[in-house]
């Protein structure tokens, strides 16, 4: 049943991050992943909303962003409990 829950949070994530930049996301983009990859590249929204993201969810990982982007990006070096 988590596993239900969290996928259908994942999604709304990608679907809101499509709304908000009208479709310009990426394949499967979350907001969260789009921080990091915005901060990466240099941006100001990167650099202001990384932060804040990745303290909001200090609670359940440290450097969620970054490793959102890595399960995102990378997902043959993700087996699902090392990121």
């Amino acid at each position: 049943m988590k596993a239900r829950i969290l996928n259908i949070v994942v999604a709304a994530d990608i679907l809101a991050f499509a709304l908000i930049t009208f479709g310009r996301s990426r394949r499967n983009e979350t907001i969260s992943g789009a921080a990091w990859s915005l901060e990466v590249d240099g941006k100001w929204q990167g650099k202001f909303f990384r932060p804040k993201i990745d303290w909001l969810f200090s609670w359940a990982e440290k450097d969620h962003c970054q490793r959102t982007w890595l399960r995102e990006n990378k997902s043959q070096l993700w087996n699902g409990s090392n990121l």
